[in-house]
């Protein structure tokens, strides 16, 4: 089974729960390239990888949440023969929602869980204006001011800028263009992860996620900024893999303690 939308560092085609991780604007799957090795043998990760990045560089990235979503459930469609779970970070917590949504209106099984990281609940309206009209060198600062995230060696090489800049540029169009649909909270729980010092998505921000389920729902915040799930990523993985671990043993019968 292949799919140019997963990326798999470490296959694990006995695992008994797959993990779909969903990338934050402008990266691809490799965001995610030093999970595997923090998850116990019975789970898999699975990345995804959006077109416009990595090895799907030359191809165009989309420019809408509804067309990346609908996509990215038709690329991910193989992969769901035994439970799954989505975790997404940022722009991908939305796209994670989204593409749970999406399963759910076309009546096919949906994740077990939702990880909604770094990312304000979808109702909730942007605090900040659009981005996507300013020019490069002002797109580049803003996204810096709010975000972070940009290594400094690639804000230093030029070439490598001009790479990253068409995939981010159409992933903030995706956000900014963005429109919540109302519709009936998902089934499963919600676990939304925040960062203690992320400006940008506040602790009330993320406790908006609480609307979107009708399942438990689990607020988390960590040390670090918007970008806590790298530094404070064993401790970020480790709630995942608790979390996972409980939902396996309740559908094996054999209790809930992770």
């Amino acid at each position: 089974m292949a799919s140019s939308w997963i990326l798999r560092f470490d296959p694990k085609p006995q695992a008994d729960l797959r993990l779909f991780c969903f990338p934050y604007a402008g990266v691809g799957a490799s965001c995610y390239r030093a999970w595997p090795a923090l998850l116990p043998p019975e789970f898999e990760l699975c990345a995804v990888q959006p077109p416009g990045r990595e090895g799907r560089l030359r191809e165009p990235p989309f420019r809408s949440i509804p067309e990346l979503v609908e996509a990215a459930a038709a690329g991910l469609e193989p992969y769901f023969d035994r439970p799954f779970a989505f975790f997404g970070h940022s722009m991908g917590a939305l796209v994670a929602f989204e593409v749970a949504r999406l399963l759910r209106r076309g009546g096919r099984t949906g994740p077990c869980w939702l990880f909604a990281s770094g990312r304000r609940g979808p109702r909730v309206p942007d605090r900040e204006p659009p981005l996507q009209h300013l020019p490069d060198a002002e797109f580049v600062a803003e996204i810096q001011r709010r975000y972070g995230g940009i290594p400094d060696q690639v804000l230093q090489h030029r070439e490598l800028l001009e790479l990253l800049l068409p995939g981010l540029r159409a992933d903030v169009a995706a956000l900014d263009t963005y429109v919540y649909r109302p519709g009936e909270p998902l089934d499963c729980p919600v676990t939304a992860f925040g960062g203690m010092a992320d400006k940008m998505t506040l602790a009330e921000d993320l406790d908006a996620w609480r609307a979107e389920t009708r399942g438990a729902f689990e607020l988390e915040m960590f040390p670090g900024g918007h970008f806590f799930i790298d530094e404070a990523r064993p401790r970020v993985v480790e709630r995942v893999v608790a979390t996972l671990r409980g939902v396996l043993a309740a559908s094996s019968g054999t209790g809930s303690d992770p």
